[in-house]
């Protein structure tokens, strides 16, 4: 019964860390739930992971702009996909877990 209790607090305290940015757009959500990580085919975040970012095209891929510094993008992070009803890039990324998947901005 702790263990359960236990597990229980857990999971609705990482559900209420995962809440959607404060200027999120619901209609978008089932987009985001489409994205899948290339290599595995899992989602690519949750709800909380996925954001619109400024992005870059370099001599080697592609670079985002998250906390204040430009990161590289993982070639196999790139999401080959023709639909992006966000406007801009989307990079969905964790401290603990680093890019897992990008999806350029329309016009590149």
């Amino acid at each position: 019964m702790i263990r359960l209790s236990i597990v229980t607090a857990l999971l609705l305290a990482a559900h209420a860390y995962a809440a959607p940015p404060p200027d999120a757009d619901p209609t978008l959500a089932p987009w985001f739930q489409s994205l899948r990580q290339p290599s595995t085919g899992l989602l690519c975040c949750s709800v909380a992971d996925c954001r619109a970012v400024d992005s870059r095209e370099t001599s080697g891929g592609y670079e985002v702009f998250i906390d204040n510094k430009w990161l590289p993008v993982p070639p196999e992070k790139v999401l080959q996909r023709a639909d992006n009803p966000v406007g801009r890039a989307v990079v969905c990324w964790t401290k603990l877990a680093g890019i897992m998947c990008f999806v350029r901005a329309p016009d590149t």
